[in-house]
């Protein structure tokens, strides 16, 4: 095989045990994910995609692959003696929560033609029985909600890989008379402040001007602001980012969300960018009136 070597991370386990969580989860920290590949195949898409650059491939592998599935671990050991770095990850449960969200959800259980789930999944527990055997690590998702399996696997996957699973915080500035930002998630105003709109010489500005932003944060009001809801965020960041959470918006508002809602959004930018990765961005900046 040519191309450069892989992270490559096998999700496989039982249905309903939390596959397709898992496999989003790989797509939200940069994998290039495969799901119900035959196994035998794997070695030709790693090898084309490292050619492309990618470094971290994400497999799905499980019953659904039919026969294919006995060239799983062959495949698996095959990848790893090329010099791949291969971790298997197998997601169990215990059978009565299975059976509640095959309840719940109503989806049928490829084993069960017949209609019997329980049957379906002791079946697929012996088919399984192999892979589970070769995991690396195994997460029994029998507690777990949806985001515990997705913090449990940031955090494990994150500790072994290329760099840090770094959420995006997103700092948007806008204005409250062109409405609230549907994305938001946190909303601080800031319409509070003093206004540089009532300063001829500033009022032409926007809070990119280095005029207009000592305005702002030059006033009492302004310092204790930005150091306050910096305080919050260095406190609330590393939480939402352990939450697994891919994306977090911070809305600052004022008037027309030219000025003072600017001036406070690269601030704190600048201030957070040491423990974050932050994007700013400013919605309504080039509104006029």
């Amino acid at each position: 095989m040519s191309g450069a070597a892989c992270r490559v991370t096998v999700v496989t386990g039982l249905s309903g045990a939390g596959r397709s969580t898992a496999l989003n989860v790989l797509e939200d920290l940069g994998y290039y994910c495969v799901d119900n590949l035959p196994p035998s195949l794997a070695p030709q898409l790693i090898e084309r995609v490292s050619g492309s650059g990618v470094r971290q491939v994400g497999l799905g592998i499980d019953v659904r692959s039919g026969r294919f599935l006995d060239a799983a671990i062959p495949t698996i050991d095959m990848l790893v003696e090329v010099g791949h770095h291969v971790e298997v990850i197998f997601l169990d449960c215990a059978e009565p929560v299975l059976l509640r969200r095959f309840s719940e959800t109503r989806r049928p259980h490829k084993l069960a033609a017949g209609g019997d789930v329980a049957e379906a999944v002791r079946l697929e527990r012996e088919r399984l029985a192999d892979l589970r055997e070769r995991a690396d690590i195994i997460f029994d998702t029998t507690t777990f909600s949806v985001h515990d399996l997705r913090r449990a696997l940031v955090s494990h996957l994150s500790r072994g890989g290329e760099g840090p699973w770094r959420m995006v915080t997103r700092l948007l500035s806008f204005g409250f008379k062109h409405g609230l930002p549907a994305e938001a998630n946190l909303v601080f105003d800031v319409r509070y402040l003093p206004n540089p709109h009532f300063e001829p010489d500033l009022r032409p500005h926007s809070g990119h001007n280095p005029d207009v932003a000592a305005y702002v944060l030059g006033s009492p009001e302004g310092r204790e602001l930005v150091e306050k809801i910096e305080d919050l965020l260095r406190t609330a960041l590393p939480g939402y980012e352990s939450e697994g959470k891919a994306y977090l918006t911070i809305a600052i508002g004022c008037t027309g969300g030219r000025h003072r809602s600017v001036a406070i959004a690269e601030e704190l930018g600048r201030r957070l960018a040491p423990i974050a990765n932050v994007v700013v961005y400013h919605r309504d900046i080039e509104r006029s009136g």
